[in-house]
């Protein structure tokens, strides 16, 4: 089962979402991870769907709002997509893949933009699964701030 998150789950959410950090070579830090969380639901910066598994959080998908000028429309970025390694295989990515495609339904946007690494094979197999194709027409740049 999937459902938007709230903020009764952040506990839950903040435990997975520290997993996810982790996954990509970050240091634990839950109590800063249930902040981030906490301040993206109380002020709707995001939205977040969780897969649940008799009352337990199994995974999430957090996705921002962006707009494209050229299309004059809304698109969204999926930025994370985490299911517990307990439960991978069992269909919780594509139904909140799912989710995130009604939401950009249900919110009449242009679209869904996602990045993955090119040696993410689990999700450079499941992208294409869901119908999601490479757009490779454009190259994509990214300035860090070195600062942080």
């Amino acid at each position: 089962m999937t459902r938007k998150a709230t903020i009764q789950d952040l506990e839950q959410l903040s435990k997975l979402f520290d997993q996810y950090r982790i996954f990509y070579h970050k240091d634990s830090d839950i109590p800063a991870a249930k902040q981030f969380l906490k301040e993206r639901i109380e002020n709707k910066d995001s939205e977040i769907f969780v897969a649940e598994n008799e009352g337990k959080l199994t995974g999430f998908v957090q996705l921002y709002p962006l707009f494209s000028s050229t299309r004059m429309r809304r698109y969204w970025l999926l930025n994370d997509l985490f299911v517990n390694e307990n439960y991978r295989g069992k269909g919780f990515s594509k139904k909140l893949i799912e989710d995130a495609k009604q939401l950009a339904i249900s919110t009449d946007a242009s679209g869904i933009l996602l990045e993955t690494g090119k040696s993410n094979d689990v999700g450079n197999q499941l992208y294409p699964s869901c119908g999601f194709e490479i757009y490779d027409e454009v190259n994509f740049y990214e300035w860090t701030n070195k600062d942080l």
